[in-house]
């Protein structure tokens, strides 16, 4: 997750958000364990062609106004709702926030993971 600014130029579609710059390719440790990606036709995923290049995965998009297309998408937002309600002015955000909030998602223990938390979840695969 990473906060743009309000009247920042937005990354180029080719090149890498700042998350991905930011992680020195530590993502490709992990790209054998991603073999898709499904997104909505939001422009914070408009550099998708670059990251399925990088992680030799495929990226799918949802229908629009077809939330049940993406399940995941939807639930990681009604989470994110829960630390920043709808109308947040994300300005007023700091990046140091931001980071916090989705690394307590990550650790959050969920029914459907037999109350383990995704972060566990995914080193245990890795």
């Amino acid at each position: 997750m990473v906060c743009i600014r309000r009247g920042a130029s937005p990354p180029k579609p080719v090149a890498p958000s700042a998350g991905l710059q930011r992680n020195n390719g530590e993502h490709r440790k992990y790209k054998w364990h991603i073999l898709t990606i499904a997104t909505d036709n939001d422009s914070d995923f408009m550099c998708h062609r670059w990251l399925a290049l990088r992680l030799d995965s495929v990226v799918y998009f949802a229908d629009p106004f077809c939330s049940g297309q993406k399940g995941a998408v939807e639930n990681a937002n009604e989470l994110l709702r829960q630390y920043f309600p709808k109308g947040t002015d994300f300005r007023m955000v700091e990046q140091a926030g931001l980071d916090c909030v989705q690394a307590k998602i990550n650790r959050r223990h969920r029914e459907k993971l037999n109350f383990s938390s995704p972060k566990v979840e995914f080193f245990k695969a890795v």
